[in-house]
């Protein structure tokens, strides 16, 4: 497995290597010796999650206040367009996105840390499965939001919204959250 930097401090992609043949592929998507020497561990109350959304879904963006959380997100069917957004104020990177792909083909997947806001779009015509593994159990009373089309944000979704959850359409704006 390869894990990278990313042009955000802390958020990391890890890419294993599938072994294919003519019966299909195995993969390994997660190894936890390398890695913790990344620095990418979970304690006792981790927890595992998967999403379903169809095609065109937009979810996001979601972060938490307080300590927030890390959490290692993967494609396991389908394709998303995975985007981040620093929301650490004290990070020299506060307000910068890195996006990327994930889908069923690379198994790559994204380790977010704490502080960090998350959203993705489902690209394809096919639903897409989404895996994570958090860090710490969830606590809805530090749920945070901000709205995916911020201008402030300027991100690059692959393909406009064609679904929104409630919660995420009436997302306050960067500047409502953050005041800056």
């Amino acid at each position: 497995m390869q894990i990278s930097s990313t042009a955000i401090p802390g958020v990391l992609v890890l890419e294993p290597t599938p072994h294919r043949d003519g019966r299909g592929f195995f993969t390994r998507t997660f190894d936890a010796g390398p890695a913790a020497a990344a620095g990418i561990t979970f304690g006792e109350g981790y927890q595992d999650s998967q999403s379903r959304s169809e095609p065109g879904v937009l979810r996001g963006l979601h972060g938490r206040s307080g300590d927030g959380e890390a959490k290692l997100v993967r494609c396991a069917r389908g394709a998303i367009w995975d985007v981040v957004v620093d929301a650490r104020r004290d990070s020299p990177t506060f307000g910068a996105h890195f996006a990327t792909r994930l889908d069923d083909i690379d198994f790559r997947a994204l380790w977010i840390p704490p502080g960090l806001l998350h959203g993705f779009v489902v690209l394809g015509e096919e639903p897409a499965d989404i895996c994570y593994r958090i860090d710490r159990p969830h606590d809805p009373d530090s749920d945070i939001g901000v709205r995916y089309d911020d201008p402030f944000l300027a991100l690059p979704w692959q393909r406009p919204p064609e679904q929104l959850s409630a919660r995420d359409a009436a997302a306050p704006s960067w500047a409502e959250v953050f005041g800056t």
